[in-house]
């Protein structure tokens, strides 16, 4: 026997359903944790930088097509010899000399010429890719950067739960030394008043971390406000190894395919002193009387004053390469002083951060449990012991701040060469 369902339990389906099926369409079906991968992974997709730049690319490849072809044929369509006067003025087959005439020209550049056009259209392909490595390379390692400053700060954040509790415990310890007989009626205000420090404190680090956030949107986009996962990746680095790979910076490449597309451009200049040709095939009707015509012709170009034409042009792209090579050996120089300069800042960092956990962080432990034991046998002052405690804070705070500017340093020197495009973060 069929079931039936009453009326009102239909109405009631419905109005879940319709009330359900909203929320489902807004909300997502799953949000991602971001790692520091997959952070690089989001740079380099869709990012409005590498598509002008592969439109770059694909603008000078398809320059590059025609660079080696022959210039467009001529048609050329007229009369000649119209008569104006005489017993056959305005005829066009009264006087033998009359011919309509239709011709197909052809100018032919030289070999060397042509050789050299491509060469600067191959060239400047290159150009734009060495461009569009650089866009990557920049684009990953500013992600990098934006992704450690952001975790940098959700570190530091992450001290402030423990930091309030606490504060909860030295205000049940204040109260019990007020029970005690020991301690001042002001001392109950101090712990109240650390908190409220703490607080403070917290918010500027959570500016700090929209901040940061915003920072990040700019490279990956919506992305960039899920919470983070994982940690830095822990490079191995080498300085010896890195003044190497200065050669084949991306920044170096796109100067040296700037002086290959100057070099091809000076071969095109040189090569202008040789003459180009060109053929000339007509064809010319005459009167019936007269028998029909057809004439061939070969041009050739006279560079007779390479002196005031070529020469100079080919000076000019000379003194270019000249001033170009000078540049790429400034930009080597610089970019080995940037090495130099960032790799003693990393040098100084890892002595500072261990001096912190190794040194200071100890020291402002027992300094904390000094001062407290001080103030519960009454030999100390609860400001005494608040002062420690700030101290400790900032010892713990700065200790992250070193560890985040060391990663940063790191993830620089590490994204310095395409090596680093292909393989993500290695």
């Amino acid at each position: 026997m069929p079931c039936s369902v009453h009326p009102i339990g239909r109405r009631l389906s419905r109005t879940l359903i319709a009330s359900v099926c909203p929320l489902a369409v807004a909300l997502p079906l799953w949000a991602s944790p971001l790692s520091f991968e997959q952070a690089l992974s989001l740079s380099t997709q869709e990012a409005p930088t590498l598509v002008a730049s592969q439109a770059r690319v694909d603008s000078a490849r398809a320059a590059a097509i025609p660079a080696g072809e022959l210039p467009d044929p001529k048609l050329a369509v007229g009369v000649e010899n119209f008569p104006i006067a005489g017993p056959d003025r305005y005829s066009l087959t009264g006087d033998f000399m009359t011919m309509q005439r239709i011709a197909y020209m052809q100018d032919i550049p030289n070999r060397s010429k042509r050789d050299a056009r491509v060469a600067v259209a191959q060239a400047r392909v290159q150009q734009a890719e060495s461009a569009q490595q650089l866009s990557k390379l920049s684009l990953r390692r500013e992600t990098a950067v934006a992704w450690i400053r952001r975790y940098t700060l959700e570190q530091q954040i992450s001290l402030f739960d423990g930091l309030f509790k606490q504060n909860k415990l030295l205000a049940s310890a204040v109260q019990a030394q007020l029970a005690g007989g020991r301690g001042s009626i002001a001392d109950v205000l101090m712990p109240r008043q650390e908190a409220a420090m703490l607080s403070e404190r917290q918010d500027e680090l959570r500016a700090q971390r929209a901040q940061a956030i915003a920072a990040l949107q700019r490279w990956i986009g919506a992305a960039a406000g899920e919470a983070l996962e994982g940690a830095p990746p822990n490079w191995p680095l080498d300085r010896e190894a890195l003044a190497h790979q200065i050669q084949d910076h991306p920044d170096v490449n796109l100067l040296s395919s700037s002086s290959r597309v100057l070099d091809a451009e000076l071969q095109e200049a040189q090569a202008a002193k040789k003459s180009d040709w060109g053929v000339e095939l007509a064809y010319q009707r005459r009167g019936e009387q007269f028998g029909d015509m057809v004439s061939v012709k070969v041009t050739f170009d006279l560079p007779t004053a390479p002196a005031k034409r070529q020469d100079p042009q080919i000076a000019a792209k000379q003194l270019e390469l000249l001033g170009l090579d000078a540049e790429l050996e400034l930009l080597r120089r610089e970019h080995l002083q940037e090495l130099d300069t960032q790799w003693a800042e990393l040098e100084r960092l890892n002595l500072a951060l261990d001096r912190n956990q190794t040194i200071l962080q100890p020291l402002m432990r027992d300094k904390v449990a000094l001062t407290l034991a001080a103030y519960q046998s009454g030999k100390g002052t609860l400001l005494e012991h608040l002062a420690a405690r700030r101290e400790s804070l900032e010892t713990q705070l700065r200790f992250l701040t070193l560890q985040g500017e060391r990663q940063a340093i790191s993830a620089r020197l590490h994204f310095t060469n395409d090596a680093s495009l292909a393989g993500g973060s290695q």
